[in-house]
């Protein structure tokens, strides 16, 4: 998929008040300190499209992104290491878990974890909660760039072992790097691929 048009739409902490639009939807979503608005601005080739910081947890709205006129990015405050109050914590987890239940037009969510760590309980824990609400999920491995082959391709493994514990299969993956690129061929045409057969249905 060529990424002709991205703007910036409108954000936002009510579902309700979100694109009245039938447009398909794609979340993004990770811990705080994931690399997702780097992701997402690497996805769209924007230097800025989304807003990156070196403080963890700068995402606190549900902000939609129109992307070729055609489908909607959503970008989700992270779960879990924001230095945000425990107030201000409860009443953004709440309009996520919110948007996740509610909000129709969404078509998949990708699970961002960062490919350097082993397998966080946070990022277990949401997935199963994902599962469980039975919410379609992919994940997306971040910051390939910071490990060597051989030690990717075994963090990459232990993670899916470690999924396979508790589901029958591993959601569809990918990894990638902000940096050099990599993987974003292969997540844009996997959303094309899905809004081809969504367009079409």
């Amino acid at each position: 998929m060529q990424i002709k048009s991205a703007e910036f739409i409108m954000s936002n902490s009510i579902v309700a008040k979100c694109p009245a639009s039938q447009l398909p939807e794609y979340a993004f979503i990770g811990r705080s300190n994931v690399g997702k608005s780097s992701l997402i601005n690497m996805l769209m080739q924007r230097k800025s499209l989304a807003k990156t910081s070196g403080r963890p947890g700068k995402t606190q709205l549900i902000n939609h992104f129109l992307i070729n006129k055609n489908w909607h990015l959503v970008d989700l405050p992270g779960y879990g290491y924001a230095r945000v109050s425990k107030t201000s914590k409860k009443v953004f987890q709440k309009f996520i878990t919110d948007y996740f239940s509610k909000r129709e037009q969404l078509v998949l969510a990708f699970v961002l974890l960062d490919i350097r760590h082993d397998p966080q309980p946070i990022d277990l824990e949401f997935m199963q909660w994902m599962g469980e609400s039975q919410i379609p999920f992919s994940i997306i491995f971040t910051k390939a760039d910071k490990l060597k082959p051989k030690a990717l391709e075994r963090n990459v493994e232990t993670y899916k072992q470690k999924l396979l514990e508790t589901w029958e299969e591993v959601p569809p993956s990918f990894v990638t790097s902000s940096s050099s690129g990599l993987g974003r061929d292969a997540v844009l045409d996997y959303i094309g691929n899905i809004n081809a057969s969504y367009f079409n249905s």
